[in-house]
């Protein structure tokens, strides 16, 4: 329990704790990457969890850990991209635990590769399971919390949503258009002080989502030393369920990327851009259709590359710095055109 809590000052841990021990939590994506890490950490805090992938398989695992963690745990293998599969997980977790204290929308995909190359079908899948899933995710949830009168919906929407990721220009549609779905549900549900809509913005995670994502045009990139925790993004959505927030960033180099990306715009996203077309021409990876059409398969586990989760504090170092002299770089080429 305090592997989650530990960076949060002590009465804050207590308040948490106490403000969200017993509630009810839904958590789409559960069977890996962030989601499985939120499952561990409401469990850990005395929840009860509602655990929702497409994969039974991983969601079995999932909740047997939540079980030995002491929590009450229920698993329902769904897709969110299909309207009526998001019904069920409201209607079962509804007639098993009489309500929905938290929502969290987390399940999705992605796909990299040039955008003409990567087949329509996959275009229009990473819409559906992202967009659509979420969009589904709170029209269940809001319809439920406006009934109890008090509720609160999590969203993972990842930088992405903030700035265009490098060859992924549908993700990033899916992440601009939840974004802007969220603040506009969030003004329209103002007049109901306990109903609360929290969207999160991590950066590139170091979770089973690089692995599992599609790749196309020979993308071939793995997961960087810079990743963020998965876990961080997880205690972030902890934080929010006992203390509602509209939007954070679960750590220092989200904002750090989003911030210089507000700055520079256009040279920070070209030479994004430019780093990882070298790249795909450089490696030309086969390509691969990733998790888009079927369900996730191993490694369902929290990290993509366990190796790099005991180097945070170097890459916090690193990433600063590196984020420095970038803006430093720009600033000068920017002044020197003028």
């Amino acid at each position: 329990m305090f592997y989650y809590l530990k960076t949060i000052a002590m009465d804050t841990k207590q308040h948490i704790q106490k403000n969200i021990s017993g509630k009810v939590i839904v958590i789409t994506g559960a069977s890996s990457g962030v989601g499985r890490a939120a499952a561990e950490a409401f469990s850990a805090t005395g929840c009860k969890v509602v655990l929702v992938a497409r994969g039974q398989h991983g969601i079995d695992e999932v909740v047997d850990i939540c079980t030995n963690l002491g929590a009450v745990a229920i698993g329902i293998s769904a897709d969110v991209s299909v309207a009526k599969d998001v019904e069920k997980i409201a209607e079962k977790t509804l007639e098993h635990f009489g309500r929905i204290d938290v929502w969290v929308n987390n399940a999705g995909v992605m796909a990299n590769g040039k955008f003409e190359e990567i087949p329509m079908e996959i275009h229009e899948q990473v819409i559906k399971t992202n967009l659509f899933g979420y969009m589904h995710g709170a029209y269940n949830a809001i319809k439920i919390f406006k009934d109890q009168q008090y509720g609160i919906l999590i969203n993972n929407i990842s930088i992405g949503g903030m700035m265009p990721a490098p060859f992924s220009a549908v993700y990033s549609s899916s992440k601009y258009g939840i974004k802007g779905m969220m603040e506009g549900l969030r003004a329209e549900v103002s007049n109901h002080r306990d109903i609360h809509i929290c969207n999160i913005y991590p950066q590139l995670q170091n979770s089973t989502g690089n692995l599992h994502s599609a790749k196309y045009s020979g993308f071939k990139m793995g997961i960087s030393p810079l990743a963020s925790d998965p876990r961080l993004t997880a205690q972030t959505m902890l934080e929010l369920a006992g203390d509602p927030k509209s939007d954070v960033y679960p750590d220092f180099s989200s904002r750090l990327i989003t911030t210089i990306y507000r700055i520079f715009p256009k040279p920070f996203s070209y030479a994004a851009f430019a780093f990882v077309r070298m790249m795909m021409n450089f490696q030309k990876g086969p390509d691969v259709e990733g998790n888009i059409l079927q369900q996730s398969k191993e490694p369902l586990r929290i990290y993509g590359n366990p190796e790099l989760q005991n180097h945070s504090s170097f890459k916090k170092k690193v990433l600063i710095g590196a984020g420095v002299g970038f803006a430093l770089a720009l600033l000068v080429k920017s002044n020197k055109r003028q």
